[in-house]
């Protein structure tokens, strides 16, 4: 996983605010996740803990943050201390995870992308089904495998861009630029199809691989320019996974 947080986790966490990603990922990827009363639930690749808090309603047995940068968990922790919502968060990287079978609900936004090729891709599955008891769920928001980022519209009226590393293909590195009101800041992930994903998620113990489609929040298409959002959701850039182990 290439890209280093620990520089930019700041203005990572402010680009949460865009309102793509309050009308569709967050909305989507939380209608997903449902309601987590009396769950165990971790959350990998949970950043400064944006959906980690929202993941821990009143009931829910336990709610567990994991990041590979020990900036982003800085600030979840900083969060925490401030709201006490008795949020575990940990330092650690998601091909290892250190459990096994121990909760109901695993959640990821943005972690299969970071997957360099079939065997890291395999590898973080099959970390992931470990630590889900049996019937569990993963679901996690990850760029695009269905679509063909060197023939994609610009989204750069969403605040971000998406640039194609060389030739595209299995393996191309994507380049995500995102604008904020005081500059810019780039990330890089991998592009592995459809196919590759389910293949990986398969053979990791998963019974049950769904590919929901993005929704818009009940907000936005009630607003005033709900026609803004048709661009994204015709060619959308991001995909969600639901999996049953």
């Amino acid at each position: 996983m290439t890209t280093d947080y620990d520089p930019i986790a700041e203005q990572y966490q402010r680009s949460k605010q865009q309102p793509w990603r309050t009308h569709i990922e967050a909305f989507s990827l939380l209608q997903l996740a449902g309601d987590t009363r009396g769950q165990h639930v971790l959350d990998v690749a949970c950043g400064e803990g944006f959906y980690t808090r929202q993941l821990k309603h009143p009931g829910t047995a336990s709610v567990t943050g994991l990041d590979l940068s020990a900036s982003m968990i800085e600030l979840a922790r900083t969060q925490e201390a401030a709201h006490q919502l008795g949020i575990h968060y940990v330092v650690g990287d998601a091909r290892q995870l250190p459990y096994t079978e121990t909760f109901d609900l695993v959640v990821a936004a943005y972690l299969l992308n970071y997957a360099h090729d079939r065997q890291e891709l395999q590898t973080m599955c099959d970390s992931i089904a470990r630590c889900l008891k049996p019937g569990g769920r993963f679901v996690t928001v990850n760029s695009s495998p269905a679509l063909d980022f060197s023939r994609a519209p610009s989204y750069r009226s969403y605040g971000f861009e998406i640039k194609v590393v060389g030739a595209f293909g299995e393996g191309a590195p994507l380049t995500w630029r995102f604008h904020l009101e005081d500059g810019t800041f780039s990330l890089e992930n991998y592009y592995l199809d459809t196919a590759i994903h389910e293949s990986a998620l398969r053979a990791a113990g998963f019974r049950e691989v769904q590919w929901p489609a993005p929704r818009l929040s009940p907000a936005a298409l009630a607003g005033p320019a709900a026609e803004q959002w048709e661009l994204f959701l015709a060619h959308s850039p991001v995909a969600f996974l639901e999996c049953r182990k």
